[in-house]
């Protein structure tokens, strides 16, 4: 165990297999050694074990402990894995008790880190300015020096009567200042650590950003009218949240990759995502990348950033929808109570006589949103009455609309995503920048989200790291294979985050928008046949579909219809929505019963059975079985952890679902036999009459192509 090649996997794996407690206690504290992110990547294993398996829960704290003191993310993480896990009905009162102990620890925060600061007098703390002052009677004279027990109070009663009240325009701001002083900022800039000395709470901003965000999801399916008038109601959502917005928070999907605060959450590109009974929605959301979530200040709040969101969505559209039942429906529902919302802002340059006016204004238009059905509207083209973004602003949106690409695409009454979701990712970077006022910030980035309500994430993302694993596998062995594994963060048993696939079209889409075969949109996007961006998208289309099929058949996936498989603009296939995995299929119907999809389509961009590219496609399979079976072991484990007192329906069967996953490896296979059994695979797959089968059932029940 000394060796250098007890790294993460191995430890993890030894620390669910033996029994011997002096060897379980030198691997728990084993872990404290190891890279953290090669740690995280194993979090939901640990959780799983700190639930499930009493005596390693003891062994397991210390390091848990640790990591959630010195960090806000990794707790919240911590704490929404132990929601997800702690959820089965089937846990005993003790193993409950296990989790939710650790939780309510947490969340108490009782886990924080200890100031090393002096405890000096706080200068000039960046509080928010009287509202009555005009712009040229404030200063920093007007703050008063405030000793630590007064930061404290302060603190203690902001964030009690604002934490979570969307009214109030701090419904994120936990009342803590320690980091936006004079002395923050400048050790910040020096790269120094500032600790706060307030003891305002440390993971409440978060806990309720994410839980109005969720709040949304569980909402909009309840919203009649359709897709549009659930398109309206979110909008109205991440209107409200915008007001509350620069906070010290932060998209769990991203903020290990990019640490970040939230700025603006672009309302006029939030879209609800097609979902029969779902409604799973995308956010565009600007942050400004930090190099401490917990200790960086917090970007100071823009009046044009209330401004710029109409300009903004009366560029996005011409069109202005006609009064309906729809739109009485949502007439009670748009911005109710926010009038509250508008508060002194940080930034003392930027409040003058003007904006008051300007505030006024939105004041006065709220009042008459909610009273005139004409105007309910948050796509109305009629801006006399409305607040505008600054005139530069507007110019710039205009010529970024007037781009014929725009106009090009037209809005689908069925899937009002699909315009949204269709847009190349630079482009929509590019025109949101342009339409922000915190565009001009070096930092400024655009990130993407999917947040899902009502649905179990929690196959997908025991799915995500099976991909994530192959994919290094893969990329160790120098294979050409190629996944797009995407993150997921489970932040309860019915809900999560998902990180889109940018630039891509699912399939279904293409059918439906060009009326093409799949050959015929690689010739329109690619060129022709013989053309080098042809050959390359063709090279990325056979190395990425080969890998989903060894992906498909050593999990099992199942649901592979054209809506769940994407295209994107370098010829890339990729699966999404690995909810039926391994001992479970769609209403355990059995209609897949191919070892992967392959249709006739995907054999014709291929160039045809008879093609090289074909003899390589299954090449490709067979290079990837190889590589994957040398990495087994690391993969079983995985599920065998997740398996342990799991009721997913994934593990229906049990121990013998990792055993039937250990026999699709064929470890007494050589590779001569390995190759027949490819063979005969790709034969099976072929334009399978299962495949087809659920092709249809799938048209004809949810219409997709």
């Amino acid at each position: 165990m000394e060796s250098s090649m007890f790294q993460a996997p191995l430890a993890i794996s030894y620390l669910f297999t033996t029994k011997e407690i002096g060897v379980q206690t030198y691997i728990a504290n084993k872990l404290f050694t190891f890279p953290e992110q090669e740690v995280d990547f194993y979090l939901p294993q640990l959780i799983s074990m700190y639930i499930h398996i009493p005596e390693l829960a003891t062994l397991i704290f210390p390091y848990l402990k640790q990591r959630c003191i010195k960090s806000a993310e990794f707790s919240l993480q911590v704490v929404w894995l132990l929601k997800s896990y702690s959820s089965d009905a089937h846990l005993t009162s003790k193993k409950k008790s296990d989790g939710t102990k650790l939780k309510t620890l947490i969340l108490s925060d009782k886990l924080r880190p200890r100031s090393f600061h002096d405890r000096e007098v706080v200068k000039h703390p960046l509080t928010a300015p009287s509202p009555n002052k005009k712009a040229h009677q404030r200063s920093q004279s007007d703050a008063s020096a405030l000793i630590v027990g007064q930061a404290s109070a302060e603190a203690a009663e902001n964030s009690s009567t604002c934490l979570g009240d969307l009214r109030s325009g701090r419904a994120f701001n936990t009342g803590c200042t320690c980091f936006n002083t004079h002395r923050g900022m400048v050790n910040n800039l020096k790269g120094r650590q500032t600790s706060c000395i307030c003891s305002a709470p440390r993971l409440e901003g978060e806990v309720q950003f994410v839980d109005k965000l969720l709040a949304i999801g569980h909402l909009l399916p309840e919203v009649s009218g359709g897709k549009e008038a659930q398109a309206i109601r979110l909008r109205a959502e991440i209107d409200q949240i915008n007001l509350n917005l620069p906070a010290r928070v932060w998209l769990p999907i991203h903020s290990s990759s990019i640490p970040h605060h939230v700025l603006h959450i672009s309302t006029a590109f939030s879209a609800v995502l097609n979902s029969k009974d779902k409604a799973p929605f995308i956010l565009y959301v600007e942050v400004l990348e930090v190099d401490n979530i917990e200790t960086s200040p917090v970007p100071q709040k823009m009046l044009n950033a209330l401004r710029s969101t109409k300009s903004e969505e009366n560029l996005l559209t011409n069109e202005r929808p006609s009064p309906s039942n729809t739109s009485q429906n949502l007439a009670t529902m748009l911005h109710s109570n926010s009038m509250g919302m508008l508060y002194p802002y940080d930034n003392d340059d930027c409040w003058t006589q003007e904006d008051d006016e300007i505030s006024q204004q939105y004041v006065n238009k709220m009042k008459t949103d909610r009273d005139t059905i004409s105007q309910i509207s948050l796509e109305s083209s009629d801006s006399r009455d409305m607040m505008v973004a600054a005139g530069d602003i507007r110019r710039r949106l205009s010529s970024a609309f007037s781009d014929p690409r725009t106009l090009a695409r037209r809005r689908d009454p069925e899937d009002p995503s699909a315009n949204v979701l269709s847009e190349p990712w630079m482009d929509k970077v590019q025109r949101i920048r342009d339409s922000s006022p915190y565009g001009r910030l070096a930092n400024w980035r655009l990130l993407s989200v999917i947040i899902k309500c009502g649905d179990d994430l929690r196959q997908e993302m025991l799915a995500a790291q099976m991909l994530e694993m192959l994919q290094n596998t893969w990329k160790d062995e120098k294979l050409a294979l190629r996944l797009r594994p995407y993150k997921i963060v489970c932040l309860s048993a019915d809900s999560g985050f998902i990180e889109p696939v940018l630039n891509s079209v699912s399939l279904h889409q293409i059918k439906k928008q060009h009326q093409m075969s799949l050959l015929e949109y690689f010739h329109a996007n690619f060129g022709p046949p013989n053309s080098e961006e042809f050959l390359e998208a063709q090279q990325n289309f056979v190395a990425s579909c080969a890998a989903y099929c060894v992906v498909c058949y050593l999990l099992q996936v199942k649901d592979r219809h054209n809506g769940n498989i994407l295209l994107d603009d370098k010829g890339h296939l990729i699966h999404i929505d690995f909810g039926f995995i391994l001992s479970t299929s769609p209403r355990n119907l059995g209609f897949e019963t191919s070892p992967f999809k392959l249709t006739q389509e995907f054999v014709d961009v291929m160039g045809g059975e008879e093609s090289d590219m074909f003899r390589y496609f299954k090449l490709l399979i067979l290079q990837g079985l190889l590589a994957a079976r040398k990495h087994m072991d690391n993969l079983l484990i995985l599920v065998e952890i997740m398996r342990s007192g799991s009721q997913l329906p994934c593990f229906k069967s049990g121990a013998a679902t990792v055993q039937a996953l250990k026999n699709r490896f064929h470890l007494t296979l050589t590779e001569e036999k390995l190759e027949r059994l490819v063979d005969k695979m790709v034969c099976n797959s072929l334009d399978s009459l299962s495949t087809n089968l659920y092709d249809r059932y799938q048209y004809i029940t949810n219409g997709i192509l």
